[in-house]
């Protein structure tokens, strides 16, 4: 009986804190709403009850067509566990091993020592092959992870660096290792994953999905919407110029992004790797384990998930993904077993990770103190800076504050927190510059979402 009584209460603590953390969501995301500064979908969980869950905004503005928690989203760079997933499910199955040479998939491809854990965890040094298609490819044309190929094994562009010497963010690995799913498999990247991921898991609702490829419609899709300066308004980036290229030309290529899915789903997928219902617990904890370098350095990334850890919140997995149009993310706590998910459709507005860990863990939120920098010094950082092909942030300087604009998104005021260092209020993100050995700034670095992309300065 007293046993009883003990396990009662701790339920009834559960569930008091429970919903006072739902409570401080909801006004959280209340306010978001109120200041249409959040257009997505929202879940949040603690073991495998939800506590929280909302969609704000439209999915559909031709239509006039509001989100809801079936909304199917494009999760860009959050795929990538999905891709990894399929890899280590083909291990399981012995098709393949960590350890195997991407050449004995593709011997026509000019790098050689690079294995599936280099592209794992993008320790590589694959060059990017969003810019050989800008430079080597007809945009009217929709690409494929065959032509990818094809064009990196016909121009030979050259490694970044040496497998493993260095850590560097890779899309094109990802987009290799799909190619390897399909050639270990006999099946397309799409099947295999649906076959061995999504119907196992009852996640009826995830596919791969390459709109503009497969020109089929899929019910309820949240359509992802970027903003148009002259327009003054949110469009659909195949009409804005500057991302219509990009979204139409490399719609076919999958394992670096293309997965879509929605809230329910994903905290579906969180569950499986919780209880090791895909591959075992020791292969899932190889995947939420940082990677190591060629000099015994750790870097902080597994297979597919960034790998976090701090005495308040303890050892964290987590991944964020954008695409023209899209901002999402997910967290999974692999200590206490709680779990973020964020699904935007709106390239403007707050994506607030950041707080709601922080009313999930029961931190005190710390404000970050702007100080004050000169004008002339402000001066210094003006510029384009380009992070990725199509996707280029700007800089200017104007009655004494400092703007950024993304592509696709809307000016945003940033705030000096030390000379080369800034802060944003709206979006949980930071801003770092790179000086050259004369001091002037050659580079800006983007801290968002536990990634870190360096743009050179191209103007």
């Amino acid at each position: 009986m007293k046993l009883f009584f003990i396990l009662l209460l701790s339920f009834y603590c559960f569930t008091a804190m429970a919903q006072n953390k739902a409570k401080q969501l909801d006004s959280l995301f209340a306010k978001m709403e109120k200041e249409k500064n959040f257009n997505g979908n929202v879940l949040v969980a603690e073991k495998d009850k939800i506590i929280f869950q909302r969609s704000i905004g439209k999915a559909d503005l031709a239509g006039n067509k509001d989100l809801d928690a079936g909304s199917l989203f494009e999760l860009a760079s959050v795929s990538k566990q999905f891709t990894a997933m399929g890899i280590m499910l083909l291990k399981k199955q012995g098709r393949l091993s960590y350890d195997d040479s991407l050449r004995q998939f593709f011997p026509e491809l000019p790098y050689h020592n690079i294995t599936i854990r280099h592209l794992l965890n993008h320790t590589s040094g694959l060059p990017d092959y969003m810019r050989l298609f800008v430079n080597n490819w007809d945009s009217k044309k929709i690409a494929t992870n065959t032509d990818m190929l094809a064009l990196l094994a016909q121009h030979k562009p050259a490694a970044l660096f040496a497998p493993g010497d260095k850590w560097e963010y890779s899309n094109t690995g990802y987009a290799i290792l799909a190619s390897i799913i399909e050639k270990a498999s006999g099946k397309q990247f799409g099947d295999y994953l649906k076959e061995n991921i999504f119907v196992p898991l009852g996640m009826n609702r995830s596919l791969v999905y390459r709109r503009r490829y497969e020109m089929k419609k899929i019910p309820n899709y949240a359509f992802g919407y970027v903003y148009d300066d002259r327009e003054m308004k949110f469009v659909l980036p195949d009409s804005l110029p500057v991302t219509a290229s990009i979204v139409y030309s490399l719609d076919g290529i999958v394992g670096d992004g293309t997965v879509n899915s929605t809230t329910g789903d994903m905290f579906l997928w969180s569950r499986a790797l919780t209880e090791g219902k895909l591959v075992g617990r020791e292969m899932i904890a190889e995947a939420f384990t940082p990677g190591t370098l060629n000099d015994g350095k750790k870097h902080n990334y597994g297979f597919g998930w960034i790998i976090s850890s701090d005495k308040k919140t303890g050892t964290i997995a987590s991944h964020s993904g954008s695409w023209p149009g899209y901002i999402t993310y997910i967290e999974k706590s692999i200590d206490s077993d709680k779990t973020i998910i964020i699904l935007a459709n709106y390239e403007q507005g707050a994506l607030p990770a950041i707080k709601i860990g922080n009313i999930l863990y029961g931190i005190k939120e710390e404000k970050k103190e702007e100080i004050k920098l000169p004008e002339e010094l402000l001066r210094q950082y003006e510029g384009e800076y380009e992070l990725a092909p199509g996707f280029i942030i700007t800089i200017s300087v104007e009655n004494g504050k400092i703007y950024e604009r993304a592509t696709g998104q809307a000016r945003l005021e940033i705030f000096p927190e030390k000379q080369d260092v800034f802060f944003l209020k709206e979006v949980e993100a930071q801003l770092k510059f790179i000086r050259n050995e004369q001091k002037l700034v050659k580079s800006l670095i983007l801290l968002q979402g536990g990634q870190e992309i360096e743009g050179p300065k191209i103007k």
